[in-house]
């Protein structure tokens, strides 16, 4: 038996491909558009959050770009806003959140301009958004995110990198073409021996996740949607750079520590933690970037990302679960 997220991690490298042919030159204008505003706001939640997370620190290793990162509700009733000088886009894959639509309310009446960037071309945020970027991805059912995750972070690095005119943007954006074809390599390349990883670990109940500058992001997804969302399991996410302020004191020998490395300059911090948990006998699982891609380092979210997912989809398969199904998201209203 095979669950709904198997047959969608297959069909994410045509979603990247036909996002990039339908909506490339549109991101193009939104990125030259985004030089005229000082202020960038980007909201999501679950997933969503995870890829702005991702696109802010992998900017900011490099650029001096002014990102302020609010879930939904955060935005909604924490921040006030002042600078008028300031744009939105929101991150949706249904285009339905409550918590994104409440913000999306907000931003317009506040006269901010919105940009949305979702699955859902007839959704409620689509139609009140001023613009949309639409991710091609046909219809996705499975709770742990993965062809919409893929074309999000995309559009995301798209458009931010679009912003800059010089060497690494350029190089930037040559990769993300290419993006479709490693991927579709990696799903092939990468399957059987993060099975046989899943079936070692079935058994585990916690998972610590970390990852230092835009692979935070990866491991906020991987902690907060894929092990407790879709897997089942208990899971925290950390940036690298805080293990020694806090999991350091509770990791132990036989507690799997998932470590994603791309050799960024955060990364120094990433071994140094890979290090101390050898030498305490935990039981270390390491993404390694180098393992699976020459891209450039900044795209490790996108490279790291399908070993993962069939960790996770494996992880739930043997533990009787459907990683697509839920218990209670969208069933209990707040």
């Amino acid at each position: 038996m095979k669950y709904g997220m198997y047959y969608e991690i297959f069909q994410q490298p045509e979603s990247m491909q036909e996002t990039l042919k339908n909506e490339g030159s549109h991101m193009d204008e939104i990125s030259s558009e985004l030089r005229e505003y000082n202020k960038i706001y980007l909201l999501g939640c679950g997933s969503s959050l995870s890829t702005c997370y991702s696109v802010r620190d992998a900017i900011n290793i490099y650029y001096d770009m002014d990102i302020s990162i609010f879930t939904g509700y955060e935005f909604l009733y924490h921040k006030k806003i002042q600078d008028q000088d300031s744009i939105v886009i929101l991150t949706s894959q249904s285009g339905e959140t409550a918590d994104t639509l409440a913000a999306l309310r907000k931003a317009k009446k506040n006269n901010l301009k919105t940009i949305t960037i979702t699955n859902e071309a007839a959704s409620t945020m689509a139609r009140e958004s001023d613009e949309i970027i639409l991710t091609y991805c046909q219809h996705e059912d499975a709770i742990v995110a993965t062809k919409t995750y893929l074309t999000q972070l995309l559009c995301l690095y798209h458009i931010f990198f679009g912003t800059y005119d010089d060497e690494l943007s350029k190089n930037i954006l040559k990769d993300l073409e290419k993006l479709p074809t490693v991927v579709n390599e990696l799903i092939s390349e990468t399957r059987e021996d993060n099975k046989l990883l899943a079936f070692e670990f079935k058994d585990y109940d916690i998972f610590y996740c970390m990852g230092s500058g835009p692979n935070y992001g990866l491991a906020y997804k991987l902690a907060m949607t894929m092990f407790m969302e879709g897997a089942l399991k208990h899971a925290c996410p950390l940036y690298s750079g805080e293990f020694r302020h806090g999991l350091i004191e509770r990791v132990e020998e036989g507690i799997p520590v998932i470590f994603l490395d791309a050799d960024l300059p955060g990364d120094v911090i990433t071994r140094k933690s890979i290090k101390f948990c050898e030498e305490i006998n935990a039981k270390n699982i390491i993404f390694s970037m180098e393992d699976y891609s020459d891209l450039n380092r900044l795209l490790s979210p996108f490279i790291l990302a399908i070993p993962l997912e069939w960790f996770i989809y494996y992880l739930a398969y043997y533990n009787n679960k459907d990683p697509g199904a839920t218990r209670h998201i969208g069933k209990v209203r707040f």
